[in-house]
């Protein structure tokens, strides 16, 4: 059974249909990559599995329970987290203090569990030399590498990342991808939506090419890069050129 199982989801909003009977599943431990234009809905489906946006058709499974209808903070509480593309921490407070607030607000737990479960994640994610400082002062790097372990406080089964690589230098995006491979050792399923494709293909099992609110593809990474269709839509380039 998979862990996550999305079925003919659609959403509109109003004329716009930005998903459009979507089904994708994620095995247990699995590290799925998503990718497609501006525009195409990625962020959407996130919304959708995540609950912040519930859906006009379709089911979502999670973990053997419907979820469909449930809202965002129980679907938390039943291991489903989320980073964002850009990274919001509470500036004024602590590295350490960011976390604990995941801990302690992303499931139900005590007040000694959930500092544990905050060191344990300042540990997995590389941020342990930086618990004490504000958040404000970190880097772009490390602002991405909090706001990852802030979701991973709730401690998921399911982690969805959304564009977390994008802004960053080559060797920031390798010490990003060197702490989701940390992060996916530990058990954790992973959906993660990206433009930087070489980091995507580092850490993943398979891709879904989404288009129009449409998935156009979902299978082995690089033979879905390879795909003249994804390169005509995700890539502009000529599909016949590609083919040649």
């Amino acid at each position: 059974m998979p862990i996550l199982a999305v079925n003919g989801v659609s959403k509109r909003y109003g004329a716009l249909q930005v998903t459009d009977n979507v089904t994708l599943s994620v095995a247990k431990g699995e590290a799925l990559g998503i990718i497609g234009p501006n525009g195409a809905g990625k962020t959407t489906l996130f919304n959708l599995i995540a609950g912040t946006v519930l859906a006009d058709a379709g089911t979502i499974d999670f973990d053997g329970t419907d979820v469909t209808r449930m809202p965002a903070r129980q679907r938390c509480h039943h291991g489903i987290a989320r980073s964002f593309q850009i990274p919001h921490p509470f500036a004024g407070m602590t590295t350490y203090e960011n976390i604990l607030v995941g801990a302690a607000f992303g499931r139900k737990a005590s007040e000694r569990d959930s500092e544990a479960r905050a060191v344990e994640v300042l540990e997995l994610t590389g941020l342990r030399r930086k618990a004490n400082v504000l958040a404000g002062q970190l880097t772009l790097l490390e602002r991405k590498r909090l706001e990852m372990a802030r979701a991973l406080a709730s401690d998921p089964k399911l982690l969805l990342l959304d564009e977390i690589a994008g802004g960053l230098t080559e060797p920031e995006c390798l010490d990003l991808v060197e702490a989701i491979r940390q992060v996916r050792a530990a058990g954790v399923s992973i959906i993660w939506i990206e433009h930087v494709v070489n980091a995507l293909l580092a850490v993943v099992d398979r891709i879904v090419v989404i288009d129009f609110g449409r998935k156009i593809a979902d299978g082995d990474p690089r033979a879905v890069m390879a795909s003249p269709q994804v390169a005509e839509i995700y890539m502009g380039l000529d599909a016949e050129a590609v083919h040649g």
